[in-house]
């Protein structure tokens, strides 16, 4: 299957019937939905935590470095694991937009680090921003999911995606925040983020459209229960300019499952929701009416965990985590525990490394041993110039060729929160991103 095909069927998922899901209602009273309470992680980084995850993240920012135009910015959506000159892949030209949002936090993370000098990643920024700003087709300031990396043109009959706008936006508000003192980046930034028509996504419903198609018009798919789309709504609540009511914010359902004694909410979804989220908005000591969300990712990864263990052999405390990625024949959205406690997709003992990098943050201990066991016991066959390649086999001697940006930009993303929280606290500096959250009813715990 590829990649697009399977995040269409993701999105069909959306229009399923919920089962168990939160009715809403509108009164603001705290709704107990009887989550598994989970304390924050404590765990202290020994120096050798420290030397893995840096490699990890100095290989991660050379890829959003290396495979992204000189000309546009842009950032290819995959490219090869093996890489050893450190040019754009020239068998590539599909570039991602959520990708090149990752990208733009990856400079700020590889400007921090000092994994290359300022001002060069300075003026990638700065392309990045001016081609988003003025050069890329954009329909009520959201673009198209995947777009060709050098000439801007859309790719095949992709939509214009509101998931996918949105990881852009938050990376280009952590530029906006890294790079303060830059008065082009700081007036580029705030253009493309207030130029996004936020009411017209929504197509007159409550929740946001998936997005849009220039031949048939909407998506009938909708950003109607939980999952990454958190990002979306608090984006849209924060805008200065073309915001949508904070009542949106209570239009989602939030649908709870249950596996191993864990309850928390979920839908039948990979791990990665879990997540992309978390990436950039710090739910950390936070709760709304109705959940701490950043102990239900917890509790998720934790269900998560006893479920693939729970599927024996090769799954182990040094091997387990599956998320959607590619796999031994192309692209598929694979994990569980779903509401009836099982897996789903083509489980079959591949171990997705960007699932237990981007739950860092959750556990970071666990997640940690699982990495640092992959690359001691798998070492050149699944860790090359960018890191880990996007899945792997090893009882098939299946390694994947290619590295993605999206989970690339996850792990190296939530390893930096692990350790420093960076951008967490850059992201929130944006005065949006207190304010929509002030307006979606957060409260400190």
């Amino acid at each position: 299957m590829q990649r697009r095909d399977c995040l269409k069927l993701l999105a069909g998922a959306a229009l399923a019937p919920r089962l168990h899901a939160f009715s809403q209602t509108p009164s603001q009273a705290p709704v107990d939905l009887h989550l598994t309470p989970e304390p924050a992680p404590h765990y202290v980084l020994t120096h050798d935590d420290e030397a893995f995850l840096d490699d990890m993240q100095r290989r991660a920012c050379h890829f959003f470095v290396e495979q992204a135009s000189p000309t546009t910015g842009q950032v290819l959506d995959r490219a090869t694991a093996n890489n050893t000159d450190g040019k754009l892949d020239p068998n590539r030209r599909m570039a991602s937009i959520a990708a090149t949002g990752y990208g733009l936090a990856a400079l700020c993370i590889a400007d921090k680090r000092k994994y290359f000098p300022h001002a060069q990643l300075r003026d990638q920024v700065l392309r990045t921003l001016r081609f988003h700003a003025h050069k890329l087709y954009n329909n009520h300031g959201f673009f198209y999911h995947f777009n060709d990396v050098e000439t801007g043109e859309r790719i095949d009959r992709n939509e214009v995606s509101s998931i996918d706008t949105s990881l852009l936006l938050c990376g280009v508000l952590t530029a906006r925040a890294h790079f303060h003192d830059d008065p082009d980046i700081n007036q580029l930034a705030s253009f493309i983020y207030n130029r996004v028509d936020w009411p017209w996504m929504l197509n007159g419903g409550d929740t946001f459209s998936m997005g849009w198609h220039p031949e048939s018009g909407f998506l009938d798919a909708r950003w109607s229960h939980y999952c990454e789309l958190m990002m979306i709504y608090l984006l849209a609540i924060g805008s200065p300019t073309h915001p949508v009511s904070a009542s949106s914010w209570n239009a989602w359902e939030r649908e709870t499952i249950t596996y191993d004694g864990l309850t928390y909410i979920s839908g039948n979804d990979p791990l990665f929701t879990h997540q992309f989220s978390h990436a950039f908005y710090d739910f950390r000591n936070k709760r709304d009416r109705y959940a701490d969300y950043f102990a239900n990712s917890i509790t998720a990864t934790r269900a998560h965990q006893a479920f693939c263990l729970s599927l024996g052999k090769p799954y182990s405390p040094d091997y387990w985590g599956i998320s959607a990625s590619d796999y031994i024949d192309g692209y598929t959205a694979w994990g569980g525990p779903n509401a009836e406690g099982k897996g789903f997709g083509p489980i079959d003992g591949s171990v997705v490394p960007n699932a237990t990098a981007g739950s860092l943050p959750f556990l970071p201990e666990a997640c940690l041993r699982v990495q640092r066991a992959l690359k001691a016991n798998y070492g050149d066959k699944a860790w090359g110039r960018y890191g880990f390649c996007d899945v792997f086999h090893p009882q098939a001697n299946y390694y994947d060729p290619d590295v993605l940006g999206i989970d690339l930009g996850i792990s190296l993303v939530m390893a930096e929160n692990l350790r420093t929280s960076f951008v967490w606290d850059t992201f929130a500096r944006n005065p949006e991103v207190p304010l929509a959250m002030r307006r979606a009813g957060f409260h400190t715990t």
